[in-house]
């Protein structure tokens, strides 16, 4: 199945897009949903995604329905899809792996576009790179197929409801690995020292960060009625970091939020590099990194967040605070 370079919208009434990972692959992704709204503006849209993203897909104004899967291995048996019948156009945004490449193929989609394998050596595609930030890599997929995206095109609509607490500091302790998880009293220290500067905290993370959260509350002092952890839907929490003042995380899926709100954030980098999963230069966004990677689903915290101290991150958040973006680099490596 060789892919021609896409030409306009000719004969393009569907296209489905396999994205079926996690908030910050769901939001890395965005600019390559706008392409793809751009190049077909007559087409119905369908993500292929987890259904916690339905209210997100809707602000992306790219996406016209969500068709809810938990990962690969479920297109080919949902009756949803069967009633929509076989897409015009499949567009792999979830990897380059074998898997997914079968289950587009699987859709008996017309066209297929990815990136190659050597598994499926009738299905053209550019190379895989390594090397190359996640939304690169994927608006890069598009333009190569004459489709043009713009890679800065990152951001979200405000969602309707308003925020549980405007102008807040969101402290988000949690990842999905504990590699990336900088410790708790350290950021109980910046949650502390931030609050009694009279900065209201939200604390915000999922159901199964709970008592991580509410750990971060009690070592800083704060009530525990400031952690939101598993009590927002995504909705809710775009709501809160679009007005919120500060956000400050580790490498997430909320600092990605962060960056489609354009709201000020600290990001806390350890096994991975900013150049690959970091904000857009030039934003309202402070990385700090130490300069070496590892393995970002390890079991224990990678050392370079280890070397990073409280007090470094404090002062980072003050100055973003305090409005002075332009005393301190965007990434700050030891």
């Amino acid at each position: 199945m060789r892919l021609q370079p896409v030409e306009g919208h000719r004969g393009v009434a569907d296209v489905l897009i396999l994205r079926a990972i996690g908030l910050g692959d769901f939001l890395t992704a965005v600019p390559a949903y706008r392409a793809l709204r751009q190049g077909f503006p007559e087409a119905t849209i369908t993500l292929a995604a987890p259904a916690a993203f339905e209210p997100l897909a809707r602000l992306t104004g790219a996406v016209d329905r969500l068709l809810p899967v938990k990962g690969l291995g479920e297109l080919a048996v949902m009756p949803e899809l069967t009633a929509m019948g076989p897409p015009d156009l499949a567009v792999n945004l979830h990897g380059a792996g074998p898997e997914s490449i079968r289950d587009l193929m699987a859709t008996g989609a017309r066209r297929i576009l990815t990136h190659r394998h050597p598994k499926y050596p009738h299905v053209s595609g550019p190379e895989w790179c390594e090397d190359m930030h996640e939304v690169e890599r994927w608006t890069r997929l598009l333009t190569l197929e004459g489709i043009p995206a713009d890679s800065t095109a990152l951001g979200l609509a405000k969602p309707t409801p308003p925020p549980v607490i405007p102008d807040a500091v969101i402290v988000h302790p949690g990842a999905s690995a504990q590699a990336r998880r900088w410790p708790v009293s350290r950021f109980a220290e910046v949650a502390r020292r931030l609050a009694l500067d009279g900065h209201p905290i939200v604390i915000t993370g999922s159901a199964a960060e709970r008592r991580r959260c509410l750990d971060v509350a009690r070592l800083a002092g704060l009530d525990q009625e400031c952690v939101f952890a598993g009590e927002l839907d995504l909705a809710g929490l775009a709501a809160l970091v679009a007005a919120a003042r500060l956000v400050l995380s580790g490498d997430t899926g909320i600092a990605h939020l962060a960056s489609a709100y354009l709201t000020p954030s600290v990001i806390l980098f350890g096994p991975t590099s900013p150049s690959h999963w970091g904000p857009p230069a030039g934003g309202p966004s402070t990385v700090i990194w130490r300069g070496y990677t590892g393995d970002p689903h390890g079991r224990w915290v990678h050392p370079a967040l280890l070397e990073i101290g409280s007090d470094e991150v404090l002062r980072a958040a003050e100055t973003r605070l305090g409005g002075l973006r332009s005393q301190l680099a965007p990434i700050i490596s030891k």
